[in-house]
C-alpha cells in the first residue's frame, strides 16, 4: 500500500512542479493540522514572488482529495487535515500489510556494515557496545528495507602482540590454554602474556621470533594462531547471542584476510603515482589534510620497517568489498576519534580508483558511554566494564523488578523475559540517544517501566496483547471501519499512519534514534486513548474499531521494536 504521507506528497509535488519541477514540498506531520507543506517559503524566493501567493497558487492547482481542509498559515506554510474516508481507506489498507505502509527498496543495494571489531584474545568490554547495538539496528533497518546487507566484523587478529600470545600458549599447554579461552576468560590470558613480555627477555626473544614465524606463513605457528582466533570467536558468538546480535562466525573477517592483499595494495598506488616516501615509510598525502602547523598530513601505508599499519588493511577491505562483492554502499559504525582516519582512507580509495562515485562510503560515527560521574563508564577498581557483565547485572535488575511488580510467570518463563527486558533496556538507552552524543549508563533509569524506555514500550505492547487475552475468544477485523468520532482515536490513528514516515526519516538519516521517538510518542497516544476511550466495554462497530486500532498499535511496536533488535513480549 501507499502510505499516507506518500499519497499526500505526489498530489503536492504535482502543484510544486507547475511552478518548478522537483522543488520540495517539505511536508511533515503536524499539530497544526494533521500535515504541514513547508516548502513554499523557499520556492518562492526561487521564483521572485510573494510566499502567500504562491502557496493559493500551490492549493489552487494540487488534487487534494483526501483532504478536508487546506490552511495557509504566516508567510506560506500549508495546514493540511485529512478527511475522514481517507483516514478509513488507509487504515484499512493496514490491517492486511504486514509491513503497515512501508514499502520495500524497488531495486535493492549490496550493503556492507563493518560493525562491532574486538579484538582477538581479549574480552568485549562496555567500548564495544555502541558500536555492535547501532551497527546491528542499522543492519536490521537495511533488510527490513530490503536491501542485501553484508555484515563484517574487522576484529583485531594480525599484528605483533600474536608472538607473546601463542608463546604463552605453549607455556600452559595447548589443552589448559584451550579450557582457559574456551570459559571467555581471554583478558587474564592476555595479561599473563603480558606480564611475562615485560619481564622476561628470554620469552620477549621468543615472542619476537614468533611474529617472524607467524607473518612468514609458518605452518605450526599459523596452527597455534587458529586456536587462539577460533576461541576468540566462538566467545564472541556467545556475546553476541546474549544481546541478540545478529552478527556470526561467518561475518568475522579479521585483518589477516586482508594480509596477502597489502603488497598489491602499495604497487596499485604506486603505479598510481601516488606513493611518497617520507622519514623512510612509504605514505599517500591526500589533499585538504593538514596537521596543527598547517603541513600536508600522511597517510602511512607501508612503515619504515616494512611492516604494514592499519591504513593498508582498510584500503585493502575497501578494494575487496568494492570489487569483489560489489558493493553500493560502505558504512563503518566506528567511535568518532577514528573520524580523520577514515576520513583519510576514504579519500585515498577515492583518488586510487577503488571507491567510485557510485558508491556511497560513510563513517556512522557515535559517543561514549559514561558513568553516572560523567567520565567513561569503569567498575569501581577503574577496570573497563565487560559486557557479559553488564548484561547479567541488567538481568538480575530485570528480574527483581519483575518479581517486585508480583509477576506471576513461572521461573523459567521470568528468567526468560528478564532477559528480554535487560536486552531491550540496554540496546533502547544506546539507540534513542542521538548517536553522534554520549550518553550516561545508568541501569536503574534503564529498566524502569516509566518513561521513555525499552522495557515501558515493551510494557506498552503487552498491555495491548492482554486486551486480546480479556476477550477470551479470537477476534479478526473483519470488514471494520474507522469513524474516529472521540479525539483520541484520531490522534491515535494519525501515530499508527505515520510508522513509515518515521523509519524512513530514521533510515535515511542512519539515526536509529528517530525511530525510537517515532515509538515513545506512538505509545503515548495508546495511553492517552485508553484512558479515554473504553475498548472492551464498548459495543458492535464501535468495540471493532477501538480494537482494531488496538491492534495496530501493537503490530507497529512489534515491529518497529523488532527492526531496532528489540523483542515485543506478549505478556509482562
Amino acid at each position: 500500500m501507499a502510505s499516507t504521507y506518500d499519497v499526500l506528497l505526489a498530489r503536492l509535488q504535482v502543484a510544486f512542479d507547475t511552478l518548478e519541477v522537483g522543488a520540495d514540498p517539505v511536508l511533515r506531520t503536524s499539530d497544526r493540522g494533521d500535515y504541514q507543506a513547508n516548502g513554499v517559503m523557499a520556492l518562492a524566493k526561487r521564483v521572485g514572488r510573494a510566499p502567500r501567493e504562491v502557496a493559493d497558487e500551490i492549493v489552487g492547482r494540487a488534487d487534494l482529495e483526501g483532504v478536508a481542509s487546506v490552511e495557509v498559515a504566516g508567510p506560506g506554510f500549508l495546514n493540511l487535515t485529512l478527511n475522514p474516508k481517507l483516514l478509513n481507506d488507509q487504515l484499512v489498507a493496514l490491517l492486511d500489510d504486514p509491513r503497515l505502509g512501508v514499502a520495500s527498496a524497488p531495486a535493492p543495494s549490496t550493503v556492507i556494515i563493518d560493525y562491532s571489531a574486538p579484538n582477538v584474545a581479549k574480552e568485549m568490554h562496555v567500548g564495544h557496545l555502541r558500536s555492535t547495538v547501532i551497527g546491528d539496528a542499522l543492519a536490521r533497518m537495511y533488510r527490513f528495507a530490503g536491501h542485501r546487507v553484508i555484515a563484517r566484523n574487522h576484529v583485531g587478529d594480525w599484528g605483533t602482540p600474536f608472538g607473546m600470545l601463542i608463546e604463552h600458549l605453549l607455556d600452559l599447554g595447548e589443552d589448559e590454554a584451550a579450557a582457559n579461552l574456551s570459559i571467555g576468560d581471554l583478558d587474564s590470558f592476555y595479561r599473563a602474556a603480558r606480564v611475562k613480555f615485560d619481564a622476561d627477555d628470554t620469552f620477549k626473544d621468543r615472542s619476537r621470533a614468533r611474529v617472524v614465524a607467524l607473518q612468514s606463513g609458518d605452518p605450526e605457528t599459523r596452527r597455534l594462531w587458529r586456536i587462539l582466533v577460533d576461541q576468540s570467536i566462538a566467545y564472541f558468538d556467545r556475546v553476541y547471542g546474549h544481546l541478540d546480535v545478529t552478527l556470526t562466525p561467518e561475518d568475522v573477517v579479521g585483518e589477516s584476510y586482508y594480509n596477502h592483499m597489502l603488497e598489491e595494495v602499495v604497487r596499485d598506488l604506486d603505479r598510481r603515482g601516488l606513493l611518497v616516501e617520507s622519514d623512510g615509510a612509504l605514505c599517500v598525502f591526500p589533499p585538504g589534510f593538514t596537521n596543527r602547523d598547517g603541513e600536508p598530513l600522511p597517510l602511512i601505508i607501508q612503515k619504515r620497517d616494512e611492516g604494514f599499519g592499519y591504513a593498508a588493511s582498510d584500503l585493502a577491505a575497501i578494494r575487496d568489498r568494492v570489487s569483489a562483492l560489489h558493493a553500493d554502499e560502505l558504512l563503518y559504525v566506528v567511535g568518532t576519534p577514528q573520524a580523520q582516519h577514515l576520513e583519510m582512507v576514504f579519500a585515498v580509495a577515492r583518488l586510487a580508483g577503488w571507491l567510485p562515485d557510485r558508491v556511497r562510503c560513510e563513517h556512522v560515527t557515535f559517543g561514549n558511554v559514561l558513568g553516572p560521574d560523567r567520565k567513561m563508564f569503569k567498575t569501581r577498581g577503574g577496570e573497563t566494564v565487560k559486557l557479559v557483565a553488564l548484561l547479567d547485572e541488567a538481568i538480575e535488575r530485570a528480574d527483581l523488578s519483575l518479581l517486585r511488580r508480583g509477576s506471576e510467570l513461572k521461573a523459567k518463563q521470568r528468567v526468560h523475559l528478564a532477559m528480554q527486558i535487560a536486552r531491550a533496556a540496554i540496546k533502547y538507552a544506546d539507540l534513542s540517544t542521538e548517536r553522534q552524543h554520549d550518553y550516561v549508563f545508568d541501569l536503574d533509569r534503564m529498566i524502569a517501566f516509566e518513561g521513555d524506555t525499552g522495557p515501558y514500550l515493551q510494557y506498552a505492547h503487552a498491555r495491548l496483547r492482554s486486551i486480546f487475552r480479556r476477550l477470551g475468544e479470537p477476534w479478526s477485523a473483519g470488514s471494520v471501519s474507522f469513524s474516529l468520532g472521540a479525539g483520541e482515536e484520531r490522534h491515535l490513528a494519525l501515530g499508527l499512519l505515520a510508522f513509515p514516515e518515521g523509519f524512513e526519516m530514521s533510515f535515511a538519516a542512519l539515526q536509529p534514534h528517530r525511530l525510537c521517538v517515532y515509538l515513545f510518542d506512538l505509545a503515548q497516544r495508546f495511553t492517552a486513548f485508553y484512558d479515554a476511550c473504553p475498548v472492551l466495554s464498548s459495543v458492535g462497530a464501535l468495540r471493532d474499531e477501538r480494537l482494531a486500532l488496538c491492534d495496530l498499535t501493537a503490530r507497529t511496536l512489534s515491529l518497529g521494536l523488532s527492526v531496532l533488535g528489540i523483542d515485543a513480549p506478549e505478556q509482562m
